[in-house]
C-alpha cells in the first residue's frame, strides 16, 4: 500500500509541475503579441510604430533609415506633380481617393493593403496604382507605401524613376533586409518597394510566407499599402496576393479589353472582397475626363 500511496503522490506532484510551467506559458506574451501590443500602444500616442527584429520601428526611424532620393518618372506617368495639378484625370484620382475612404469608413473590417489587378497585360494598373498613390499623399500627413509584386515584369520603377534592385523578390528569397529595399523620394509620404530582379519561380516566392509578415510589421506606419500585381487571368499569383490583400481594386482598359476576359477577371476576385472596377482609357469625349470608375459595384 505505501508504495501505491507513494507513486500516487509522485503523480500528483508531477501534474502539480506540469500546470505551473503552462501558466507561466501562457503568461508570456508571444512575439507577435508583443509586437502588436508596442504598435498599438505607440499609435495612441500619435506616432505609430512596429518591429523589426528587435527593434521598434517609427516613423522617424524609418525615415532615417530610408533618405530620400531623387526620383526621375517615365514622361506622362507622373500626374501631381504639382499640388495644384489639375490635368486630365487627376480629379478622377482625386474622386477614387475619396471613394476608398468612403468604403473603409463603412465596412467593418479593415481595408489598408489594396491590391491593384487586372485581367490581362496592359490594361494600365501600374499607371493607376502609381497615381493612386500620388493622389493620397497629396493630402497633409499621409503616407503610402506602393509594392511591385508583378515578379514577372516589374516596372513600376520606370513610373516612378526609383531603382529596381534590390527589390521584393530579393527580400523574400532571404537576399536581403527590410531597410535595403525600401525607398523614398521627393514627394513627401510616398515610399516603394521595387519588383527586384526577375525571379524564375514568383508563385512560389509569393507564397513563400515572408510577404504577409512584411506587410503586417510595416503596416502601423501608413495609411494604405498598395500593391500592383501581375495579369490575373492567365496567372496565378495575382490570387495569392488577393489572400493577403484587404481588397482587390480592378482596372480595364476601355474599347479593348474583351467582355468575358473583364468578365472573368473580375470573377476570380468576387470572393477576396472585390471593391470595384476602374475603367482607364475612356475617350474624353465620352467622359468629363480621361478615367470614369464604378467603386464597389455601384457607379
Amino acid at each position: 500500500m505505501s508504495r501505491i500511496h507513494d507513486a500516487l503522490r509522485k503523480a500528483q506532484e508531477e501534474r502539480a509541475t506540469v500546470l505551473q510551467t503552462a501558466d507561466r506559458a501562457e503568461s508570456i506574451p508571444s512575439a507577435d503579441e508583443t509586437l502588436e501590443g508596442s504598435a498599438v500602444a505607440t499609435a495612441v500616442l500619435g506616432e505609430p510604430a512596429t518591429r523589426e527584429g528587435s527593434e521598434v520601428l517609427t516613423v522617424q526611424a524609418l525615415e532615417a533609415r530610408c533618405p530620400q532620393s531623387t526620383w526621375n518618372p517615365e514622361p506622362g506617368s507622373a500626374l501631381f506633380a504639382d499640388p495644384q495639378d489639375r490635368t486630365l484625370g487627376t480629379e478622377e484620382f482625386r474622386s477614387l481617393r475619396s471613394r476608398l475612404y468612403q468604403i473603409r469608413e463603412r465596412e467593418k473590417q479593415p481595408l489598408q493593403t489594396v491590391l491593384v489587378a487586372s485581367a490581362i497585360a496592359g490594361e494600365g494598373k501600374t499607371f493607376v496604382a502609381v497615381n493612386l498613390a500620388r493622389a493620397i499623399v497629396q493630402q497633409r500627413g499621409r503616407r503610402v507605401l506602393l509594392i511591385d509584386t508583378d515578379l514577372r515584369l516589374s516596372r513600376m520603377h520606370t513610373f516612378l524613376g526609383a531603382s529596381l534592385d534590390p527589390g521584393i523578390s530579393e527580400y523574400l528569397r532571404g537576399e536581403t533586409d527590410m531597410f535595403s529595399v525600401l525607398q523614398r523620394g521627393t514627394q513627401e509620404g510616398l515610399f516603394f518597394i521595387g519588383g527586384g530582379k526577375t525571379a524564375s519561380n514568383p508563385a512560389e516566392l509569393i507564397g513563400c510566407g515572408r510577404l504577409k509578415p512584411l506587410i503586417r510589421r510595416l503596416a502601423p506606419l501608413f495609411d494604405w499599402i498598395i500593391l500592383d500585381s501581375p495579369p490575373s487571368v492567365p496567372l496565378t499569383d495575382a490570387s495569392l496576393l488577393a489572400e493577403i490583400s484587404d481588397g482587390v481594386v480592378m482596372v480595364v482598359k476601355a474599347g479593348e479589353t474583351p467582355y468575358d476576359i473583364a468578365q472573368k477577371g473580375c470573377q476570380q476576385f468576387r470572393d477576396k472582397h472585390l471593391l470595384g472596377v476602374v475603367l482607364n482609357r475612356v475617350a474624353p469625349a465620352a467622359s468629363y475626363s480621361a478615367y470614369y470608375y464604378s467603386a464597389d459595384g455601384r457607379g
